[in-house]
């Protein structure tokens, strides 16, 4: 299917779609965190937050059990029945006046996204492998982000006109379409030889082979750095920009500036990895995202926090070094597991994911009156990061296309 132009165009925008259901979940919701903290009497910026990490959790938690489950009766039947559990979690979220049942609903929510988002890496590697994988994940990301630049614009139009419970809403109806274009136009792409006879054995076997590549555990936990250090700014941005920065309305439109950032960042990986290769693009990006947070914390140590020009200066240079490492890292840890996709993708998603969720939660607890801590939260996890990254022997580059 991937051999004509036209299908490889539709395969990318059809694996971004299942990934943007996630993000449209998260996204979407942002403008209305005060609101629905307030429907549900909980008037705490940082207790709102959870809203945001307490989706990230299911999301890991989920991975773990559509995976290992994908390759043994296939990508796509898991698809529809995390799309299934999902629907019932909006439910829950739409139903709820409690902050804790709707806590509930939205680790639900990602424990039935984890499937689209899971089954999208694993078509990816079930089809490609090498630096023309990276390409291929990082069309697909640059495409997905196209939903962050939109969603809380979305969000923000539907809380004034129709309420937040219609954000859960509309993208219910969302899924809805994506799931269709899905049961009609992507075939299975799990190859006979690969299928496993589903064991709890396959499993242990599958966790045992992850564990004894190196490099996949690694560029795993390189994942779960700079996911955590994203989750902060995901989490916390409401906040940042609507109350320490008074900024209001525009919130949305900030938001959109730098996912653009990302986007433009995105694009420019996927059109020149195939030439530098993963392994040398991450290298550049890592030490520019640890340089830029150094730079930022030793500037205004104060606490005192810059012009809201200035801020976004680094904020789009921070998020144009992490869009260099999202796809590259996932790609590099996918690379030697291509008879283990699904549990291999599982792995990398449960891991990187759970580390993370802590990681925002922590740093998102400092935020309160000054961007500073969201900063140091970035330069600590990069310092961490490059010195996992050089733990690692620098991978033979292969020209490999699809498989």
């Amino acid at each position: 299917m991937q051999n004509q132009k036209r299908s490889q165009l539709e395969f990318v925008v059809l694996m971004a779609a299942l990934m943007s259901i996630v993000a449209l979940s998260i996204d979407a919701v942002l403008p209305a965190l005060p609101k629905i903290g307030e429907y549900l009497s909980s008037v705490n910026e940082t207790e709102n937050q959870k809203l945001i990490t307490a989706i990230f959790l299911g999301l890991g938690f989920g991975q773990l059990i559509f995976g290992p489950l994908s390759d043994s009766f296939g990508r796509k039947p898991m698809v529809y029945f995390g799309f299934g559990v999902f629907v019932i979690a909006s439910i829950i979220c739409i139903t709820t006046r409690n902050f804790e049942m709707m806590l509930f609903g939205r680790v639900l929510q990602g424990v039935g996204l984890s499937s689209p988002r899971t089954m999208s890496t694993a078509i990816v590697r079930d089809s490609y492998s090498g630096d023309h994988m990276a390409k291929i994940l990082s069309i697909v990301t640059m495409t997905f982000i196209l939903v962050p630049v939109i969603a809380p614009m979305l969000g923000q139009f539907l809380l004034n006109h129709f309420g937040w419970h219609s954000i859960f809403t509309v993208n219910l109806a969302f899924g809805l379409l994506v799931m269709l274009w899905f049961w009609r136009r992507q075939p299975e792409t799990l190859h006979e030889k690969y299928q496993k006879t589903f064991k709890l054995s396959n499993f242990k076997s599958g966790v045992t082979t992850f564990f004894r590549i190196k490099s996949a555990i690694v560029y795993t936990l390189l994942s779960g750095l700079i996911t955590g250090s994203f989750m902060v700014y995901l989490s916390t941005s409401q906040h940042i920009f609507q109350v320490q920065y008074n900024l209001g309305d525009l919130f949305p439109y900030i938001f959109a500036s730098l996912a653009i950032t990302i986007g433009l960042a995105t694009f420019l990986n996927s059109a020149i990895v195939i030439r530098f290769g993963m392994w040398n693009l991450v290298n550049i990006a890592l030490i520019a995202f640890v340089v830029n947070a150094l730079i930022y914390v030793i500037l205004f140590w104060s606490g005192v926090n810059p012009p809201i020009e200035i801020l976004m200066v680094f904020l789009m240079l921070q998020f144009a070094s992490v869009a260099f490492l999202f796809g590259n890292y996932r790609a590099l840890a996918m690379e030697p597991m291509g008879h283990i996709a699904g549990v291999g993708a599982a792995l990398n998603g449960f891991i990187s994911t759970v580390m993370a969720v802590p990681i925002a939660n922590f740093i998102g607890s400092f935020i309160k009156t000054s961007v500073l801590p969201l900063f140091i939260g970035f330069l600590v996890t990069g310092v961490i990061g490059l010195i996992l990254f050089y733990s690692v022997k620098k991978p033979v580059r292969e020209n490999l296309n699809k498989v």
